[in-house]
């Protein structure tokens, strides 16, 4: 399949969103098959759980909407916003820049596979929960985490220097 011009030379990148969403994907589908809702399952004792909750707000529960259907809407517009945003970026970013491009992959895959559950069922499932001494992080997914590791990588990116141009790019 030819790509276009905007997307040559990014097909890797491309196949990196897509593996984050199908494991996004995957990974909800299980957890929601595997455990009931509200549950928790303790892995490593005082560090680490699975449990199966449904989040009704962004990233880390934050703005948790209940299941307003404006407030899901409202959600749902910001995601799909946030996605164009980052999908224009990923499109005008050089396909020589595989680090700024890996990162843009990790947040649209994650960026995507939030927003699916968020249109399809006004919540999206987190099942990692993390503890540390008595501090509980709220629970996440693999999608926040995609999207939390693409944008560090991306204030990385912003601090690493890069090659200058050679005298016939210009």
């Amino acid at each position: 399949m030819k790509l276009g011009p905007a997307l040559a030379g990014k097909r890797a990148f491309l196949l990196l969103a897509l593996a984050v969403l199908a494991l996004d994907q995957w990974t909800k589908w299980l957890v929601e098959r595997s455990f009931a809702p509200h549950s928790s399952h303790e892995i490593v004792p005082g560090l680490f759980h699975l449990s199966h909750v449904r989040n009704t707000g962004v990233a880390f529960g934050l703005f948790a909407s209940g299941g307003d259907g404006l407030a899901t809407a409202a959600l749902a517009a910001l995601g799909l916003g946030a996605l164009a945003f980052v999908s224009w970026f990923f499109l005008r970013t050089p396909a020589a820049e595989s680090r700024l491009l890996s990162a843009l992959a990790l947040v649209l895959g994650g960026a995507v596979g939030n927003l699916l559950d968020r249109l399809a069922s006004g919540a999206v499932t987190d099942f990692l929960g993390v503890f540390i001494g008595s501090y509980r992080w709220p629970d996440f997914n693999v999608a926040d985490s995609a999207i939390c590791v693409g944008l560090g990588l991306m204030v990385l990116d912003s601090y690493l220097q890069r090659p200058e141009p050679d005298a016939s790019e210009t």
